[in-house]
């Protein structure tokens, strides 16, 4: 039987236990020449690339216009908020591996979507660099399919339990507010891309 995740305990974690990410000090000099101090959280995991992660939106269209350009959002649990979130299908990039490539392996693993094209990749991003030194690309793929929606089979590693939602474009904004009212939270990047795409739409009306 599926149980709701939930957060058991919280614990300090001594540096030398973490696997995946570190904090560190950093001592720098600020513009009137003054040394201050700052606490960064680092991933362990960064490869030759220097690029942390991807980030997908993948546009789905149909050759015989079955359905609107959509696009897919993974809904899962995260620990750190004890939360479900809402969100852009993601992943780390492997050594050797291309943001580009890293997106199209990511994309049909989390949704089962194969992309076709690499529309744009954005330049390197960061979210939150007042905690992080963590960055990332936006990786846009193009989803080609010969006519209705399919829904082919997810790739999950053991562990993984994402559910995969194909949304119209057009309606992304209104789906995410809905899944505001219902208890979800919404990824910032996802969220500020519906967000520009609505304004864009309706400046064109």
């Amino acid at each position: 039987m599926s149980q709701q995740p939930k957060v058991l305990s919280v614990s300090d974690l001594p540096i030398n236990e973490a696997k995946w990410i570190t904090l560190k000090k950093i001592k720098y000099q600020d513009a009137e020449g003054k040394e201050r101090l700052w606490e960064v959280a680092q991933r362990k995991t960064r490869k030759s690339s220097g690029i942390d992660a991807v980030a997908i939106l993948a546009i789905l269209k149909s050759k015989t216009n079955a359905f609107p350009p959509s696009t897919v959002v993974v809904e899962q649990y995260r620990p750190p908020i004890d939360k479900f979130i809402v969100e852009l299908p993601a992943g780390l990039i492997d050594e050797g591996e291309t943001p580009e490539q890293a997106a199209i392996r990511e994309l049909e693993e989390e949704t089962g979507y194969k992309a076709n094209s690499v529309i744009e990749s954005s330049p390197l991003l960061v979210s939150d660099p007042g905690m992080t030194n963590a960055n990332m690309k936006l990786v846009v793929l193009n989803v080609t399919l010969e006519d209705k929606l399919e829904t082919p089979d997810q790739k999950l590693d053991a562990g993984e339990f994402i559910v995969r939602r194909v949304i119209e474009l057009q309606k992304l904004l209104g789906e995410l507010k809905v899944y505001d009212s219902k208890g979800f939270i919404l990824d910032a990047r996802l969220h500020h891309l519906a967000a520009g795409y609505a304004m864009a739409l309706s400046t064109e009306s």
